[in-house]
């Protein structure tokens, strides 16, 4: 994380901001997963008006394999966080939009700690349920 040398200004704005932010809604359906999320774009609408209003802006690059999530306050302090771009296909043009705007989304809901509503993430792992023993009398 990057910070400004002061937060005295941007770190009321936030928390302004968080008390006016709700879910996200998941408007988005991945028909792989069979499942709803809430896109980049949806994410941005959520975000956008409450930020502006309370004196914060977003921006993100990208630098050195990650989206850097910049909030940047009228005062001029900041608070910048990285979000890795995880391509799963090297040299696929596509697959690396997709994981920029992956990087992107997860980005903006990380740096002001708004829920993940979405499971696509979580699915796309595969993951084989855990195993579970258990004799008499554990809890």
């Amino acid at each position: 994380m990057i910070l400004s040398n002061e937060l005295d200004k941007i770190s009321p704005a936030v928390l302004s901001a968080q008390k006016e932010l709700g879910g996200v809604k998941k408007g988005a359906a991945n028909p792989f997963f069979k499942s709803k999320y809430a896109d980049l774009t949806a994410v941005i609408e959520a975000l956008k008006d409450v930020l502006n209003n309370n004196g914060l802006s977003m921006v993100q690059t990208q630098r050195d394999g990650n989206v850097m999530t910049t909030l940047l306050h009228s005062s001029g302090q900041y608070i910048s966080s990285a979000t890795p771009i995880i391509c799963a296909k090297q040299n696929d043009p596509q697959a690396l939009g997709s994981a920029i705007t992956y990087a992107r989304r997860y980005g903006l809901q990380s740096i002001l700690c708004l829920p993940a509503e979405d499971d696509d993430g979580e699915r796309a792992m595969a993951r084989k349920p855990l195993k579970t023993t258990s004799k008499k009398g554990d809890f």
